[in-house]
Parts: C-alpha cells; structure tokens; sequence
C-alpha cells in the first residue's frame, strides 16, 4: 500500500521525464541523502569511515564509469585499473608542476587526461568486439603501468615509486579526517552519479543502447559508431579517473603504481555484473557487495575460528559462485531483483 502510485498524474512531458517520477522515490532517495550527509557522520566510526564508507563511494564511482562502456554502450573493458591509475597520476602531476591549482580543478584534470587515454585506447573498439576488445583493454592495463613504473618523471623520480599524496586542501580547508574525506567523497559521487543518470536518458544514451544492441542497424538509421563508441571510452575513462584520484587522496594517501593492478580492474568488473549491466543502482549495489563481502566472510571464519588462508580462499570461491550465479540465475544482477521486488510492492496485496 505504500508504494502505490495511485492519484499521482502527471500533465507535463517534463514531470512525466523525472529521474524519480514516483512520490514515494523522491522522499526515499531524499531520506537516504539527509542520512548518509547528516546523520552518518555523527554516528559513524573511523573505522567504518576508512575501511568501509569511503571504499565504498569511490568503487561505486569507477562502477559507474565502466557500467556507462560496458552497460549501456556494449564495450567490453579490463583496463578500468588503468584509467584510475592515469587519473590519480596525472592529479598528482598536476597539483605538484602547477602552483596554486586547485585539487577539484586537479581530479578534473585528471579525469579528462584518463578520458584522452581512454579515447586513444577505443580506437580498436571501431574494427574489432567482444572477447577481441576486452584482450586489447587488457593490453591497455599493462601499458599504462609499465609506463608508470619505467618513466621516473610521471613518479616525480622517486626511488621506490611510492609518494605520498598531498594534502586535500579546499578553500582553506585541510579534508584530513576520516569524516571529512567521506563529506567530499560523497558530494563528489552524488553530483557525478546524477550527472550520468541524466547523460544516460539522453539522446547520447539512447546512442549507446542502440550501439550495444545492433551497432548494424544503429548506423542504418544515421548514429555514427566512431563518434558514439569514442565517447563512451572518454566518458568511462573520466569517471574511472576521477575515482582514480579520490582512490589515491582519499582512500590510499599515496600515489602508487601497484595499487591499480589487474586485480582491482576485476573487482570492478564484478561490482558491474553482480549489480547489474545498464544500471547506475547496479553500480552502488555491486560496489555495496563486493566491499562489504569480505569484512562478512572475515567476521564469518573468525567465529568459525578459520585459519587466515582458509578464511581468503573462501573470500575466492564465495566470489567465483557468485559470478556464475548472477550469470545463471540473474544476468540482470542486484537491480533486476530491486525492479522485481518494486513491482511486487505496487501490486501487493493483489495476485500477480
């Protein structure tokens, strides 16, 4: 009964249009940011902070950058370590070789040095696809952090190859606590995850369905593929840049080459399948999963008593059964379950 749509008529294409255009969607998503901006930082921990919040948002950004290419475009991708790393990279330049840039205007930049990465890297996405494209993205991860660890200028020319992260500083104020990382973090997702929730329902979205769906009969009817396909790499890539640098600042406090390794371009490749291809929900719900997994299985083997090896190989198997499950089961992951379980509501406590 409380999520009928009942009464709730619409007499513009523009309130037909909205992102939420159930009442009852407006006031949960308004309840769940007055929660996570206001009530979450005064009752949540360091710890939960650091290890979990803010892992959380910057996973859910580069989800949504990959969900944006693989999702709604159809590019296959494993390079999404690597546009991280360019992005938290070039930040680093950036704020190190130009005096007084600001650190937003820094992660800007950043993103869009990973978007020219990006766009560079699509190319062979024009003449090849599928398993062919995602072994070139693939290739991608291994150039760029060859490239990091071998060109000691991107590095600053330190000798171990690690650096520590300069500090978030925002109109005069140092972002050093946990709790004020996450406020950034958070205003940073939210703004970027409604901008790609509108991108995605415009003509440049339904470009890219139509792409991902029949690219044959998307240039039949007059989208042009090179210019569509390269777009989706830029705006990916920007994104994962952007969580790149959030990664680094926020999450790490050092810029290094190894935190970007092929495994956390699978991590996020899994937070997209289990949360769902097309979906910006699926992005916050995969990346929910993928991080608060591990603590689980940890708390699980703990009172089990596990040795430490055994409670890690789990954490493998666990994963692996997902993947084939969702594969099996629900190839439209979390939010196909979450569509499932709204429509239940509104029909409930008819029969459907």
């Amino acid at each position: 009964m409380l999520y009928r749509e009942a009464g709730q008529f619409k007499s513009r294409y523009e309130t037909d249009g909205q992102i939420f255009p159930i009442r009852q969607d407006r006031i949960g998503m308004a309840l769940l940011l007055a929660v996570a901006f206001f009530a979450v930082p005064y009752v949540a921990s360091n710890y939960l902070f650091s290890a979990i919040l803010i892992p959380f948002l910057i996973f859910s950004l580069a989800a949504i950058g990959l969900n944006i290419l693989t999702g709604y475009a159809g590019q296959l991708s494993l390079g999404s370590a690597a546009f991280m790393a360019v992005g938290a990279f070039a930040s680093y330049n950036f704020l190190l070789r130009v005096p007084g840039i600001p650190i937003l205007a820094a992660f800007a930049l950043g993103g869009l040095c990973a978007a020219a990465v990006g766009i560079a890297f699509g190319l062979p996405s024009l003449r090849i696809r599928g398993f062919y494209l995602a072994a070139s993205t693939l290739a991608t991860q291994f150039f760029v952090l060859w490239a990091l660890t071998k060109v000691e200028w991107f590095t600053n020319y330190s000798a171990s190859g690690v650096i520590t992260a300069q500090k978030i500083t925002i109109l005069g104020y140092d972002f050093t606590t946990p709790v004020s990382k996450y406020l950034l973090v958070l205003a940073i997702v939210c703004v970027m995850a409604l901008l790609a929730k509108n991108l995605v329902r415009s003509n440049v979205g339904r470009s890219w369905m139509a792409v991902r769906d029949m690219d044959v009969a998307a240039e039949v009817i007059g989208i042009r593929l090179m210019r569509t396909k390269l777009l989706a790499f830029a705006v990916s890539s920007f994104y994962c840049g952007v969580a790149g640098a959030l990664y680094a600042y926020a999450y790490l406090g050092t810029v290094e080459p190894e935190a970007y390794s092929l495994d956390l371009s699978f991590r996020i490749l899994f937070m997209v399948i289990i949360g769902g291809l097309g979906s910006i929900l699926g992005a916050f719900l995969g990346a929910a999963f993928i991080v608060l997994l591990p603590t689980v299985l940890n708390i699980f083997a703990h009172a089990l008593s596990l040795p430490t090896s055994l409670a890690s190989n789990l954490e493998l198997m666990v994963f692996g059964a997902l993947i084939i499950f969702f594969l099996i089961v629900e190839p439209h992951g979390l939010a196909r379950l979450w569509q499932i379980a709204k429509e239940k509501l509104r029909l409930w406590p008819f029969p459907h």
